[in-house]
């Protein structure tokens, strides 16, 4: 499952969070430290501080959609703005998600696994 490429804003929170927050507790970030409305359906994404792993969250009619991705050994391409909430297009969105700079456009190496140990 992918975010649309067609969704017109997605927000990135440029600094890391607690990934022990649930879906409330990122809703209640986006509606306090950004004065948005996390029912807005607009996506939101944040990262770790080992800026290894994404979640993302939307609204979507009757509940709240949580998009995560945790990589195997490489690390998500953060973008080093000022704004603490950088705005990308989904398809910028989609394009982060298969590693890549979306700065550069330079994406990861495909990894390829036999077994989980």
């Amino acid at each position: 499952m992918r975010p649309p490429v067609t969704l017109p804003r997605v927000y990135l929170h440029r600094d890391p969070v607690d990934f022990r927050k649930s879906f409330k507790g990122l809703a209640v970030l986006i509606e306090q430290e950004f004065g948005h409305n996390p029912f807005s359906g607009e996506l939101y994404v944040f990262t770790n501080r080992q800026r290894n792993k994404i979640k993302c969250l939307f609204w979507e009619n009757t509940g709240f959609v949580l998009y995560y991705k945790s990589l195997a050994e490489d690390k998500f391409h953060w973008p080093k703005q000022a704004d603490e909430l950088v705005t990308i297009t989904g398809q910028q969105m989609n394009w982060l998600l298969d590693g890549y700079d979306i700065s550069l456009m330079k994406p990861h190496k495909n990894r390829h696994y036999d077994s989980c140990f």
